[in-house]
């Protein structure tokens, strides 16, 4: 009798009925983001990131919808005209701000 009940407990880390262990996992579709500055872009960029309390590469890259290596451009170009002014300078992660009432 201690065989048979032994024989019915299922071992540990197997999965019962021949499941499948591990979830497919959801595939997230690639993003399709601009490479260029147009036109529209150019000046919905001028034009909104005077709101922004807030701007980062990844604010420009899910607000705009270019990639990364050109909102960094952007963002050098807008801290040159004195649009935004930075507020942290990392090597990995710059965070500017909208400049208010001129250059300091």
């Amino acid at each position: 009798m201690a065989g048979s009940t032994a024989a019915r407990v299922p071992a540990l880390g197997q999965p019962k009925g021949g499941q499948e262990g591990w979830s497919k996992g959801k595939v997230k579709d690639k993003a399709q983001h601009a490479v260029i500055l147009d036109k529209t872009t150019s000046d919905k960029l001028y034009k909104d990131v005077q709101s922004y309390r807030l701007v980062t590469v990844a604010v420009l890259v899910d607000r705009l919808k270019i990639n990364g290596s050109l909102a960094r451009r952007c963002l050098a170009d807008l801290e040159e005209k004195g649009i935004i002014k930075p507020v942290v300078q990392h090597s990995k992660m710059k965070i500017y701000t909208r400049a208010v009432g001129g250059t300091d």
